[in-house]
């Protein structure tokens, strides 16, 4: 199926200034609302806690159920409905629970907060489900993310480097001294999210100065992406929590799927017409792969906009971080990834 005519010609590379503007706009904006929200608002995954699950045999809305809690000294508590939910009645309602709280008393914790919510609503309450983390698990756990992310992207060079310059020693012994230091580093306690930073910094330089033009171009943007998804979840105020890793991990195969692509297109086109110049073969790939590139967007969407309207609250925020991942990631593979193999234009003409 062909969504775009295949002699469609429009000027992508000639506006990477202005989009390159636009993506330093919106990751500014994203490490303001990081830093002015002192990191994203981690839920009790990451940041310990408790969560119960309770069920009403009567209507309730979400506005009592919270002046409720206050009432009874829960007062730091986020509520969220449940979807299809009923308890002993057709008009049940259910409800996740999530406290700061995370102590060995849990359970006695729970059980007074389903006495308290009975005597207070004359609803009978169950208890369908509790949890705990505490913070030193919630802490490991914040650890062991970044550290899944980091060695994702590292991952990714490698894979980029072998299968488009055939420089996998170079990109292997590379990312293997980076993640080495990481992990040699993390025995002393040293920041993890600092050395992370430092790290992907540093891998930038190495791609510079090694010219893996194309792992460049792959890793800046998923960090791009990455960064602007966490941004959005910081400006919209909402919970960091492990699904969120997960959809993170998805848009990172997805953006890099649709980069390859591209990349793909362009190898090709440099072997077929070297005469044209570098940005007018990289425009000429980005146009021809456009209409792949939109049917995949616009069907993934189509699946992920369903979850975020249908799927209920528990994956609501899961399907939110998709959407936005797909948008970025196509938006990233177009005006970030393949404009920045102009950035070698000086050095050499062939990939």
């Amino acid at each position: 199926m062909q969504f775009i005519k295949s002699n469609v010609n429009i000027d992508f590379i000639g506006k990477r200034k202005a989009a390159f503007y636009l993506s330093l706009a919106m990751i500014v904006v994203s490490i303001v609302s990081l830093v002015a929200n002192k990191g994203p608002r981690y839920g009790i995954d990451f940041s310990g806690g408790s969560e119960v699950k309770v069920g009403f045999s009567e209507p309730m809305e979400a506005k009592v159920l919270r002046s409720t809690l206050k009432e009874i000294g829960v007062a730091n508590a986020t509520i969220q409905e449940e979807m299809g939910g009923e308890l002993g009645a057709v008009k049940g309602t259910r409800y996740l629970i999530r406290t700061d709280q995370a102590e060995e008393g849990a359970k006695e914790f729970f059980a007074k907060i389903k006495t308290d919510l009975q005597n207070a609503t004359g609803s009978t309450v169950e208890i369908r489900a509790f949890d705990m983390v505490g913070p030193q698990v919630g802490q490991d756990l914040q650890e062991q993310a970044l550290m899944a992310m980091f060695f994702a992207l590292l991952f990714i060079t490698i894979y980029i480097s072998g299968r488009f310059e055939l420089k996998w020693m170079l990109s292997g012994v590379m990312a293997g001294a980076l993640a080495g230091a990481v992990y040699a580093l993390s025995i002393f306690n040293v920041s993890i999210p600092f050395l992370i930073v430092a790290a992907l910094l540093v891998a930038l330089v190495l791609f510079w100065v090694l010219e893996l033009k194309y792992a460049m171009g792959a890793i800046v943007a998923l960090i791009h992406d990455v960064t602007i998804t966490v941004g959005i979840f910081s400006i919209f105020d909402k919970e960091f929590t492990l699904p969120i890793i997960a959809a993170l991990l998805t848009i990172i195969g997805y953006s890099l799927n649709d980069t390859i692509i591209v990349f793909d297109r362009i190898r090709e086109n440099l072997r077929k017409h070297h005469r044209l110049s570098l940005a007018r073969t990289i425009n000429r790939s980005i146009n021809e792969t456009l209409s792949r590139t939109l049917l995949t967007s616009l069907t993934t969407l189509a699946v992920v906009l369903a979850l975020f309207t249908l799927g209920g609250g528990i994956i609501h925020d899961f399907a939110f971080a998709l959407i936005v991942g797909v948008l970025i990631g196509t938006y990233s593979s177009v005006f970030v990834a393949s404009p920045i193999l102009l950035s070698w234009q000086g050095k050499s003409k062939t990939a």
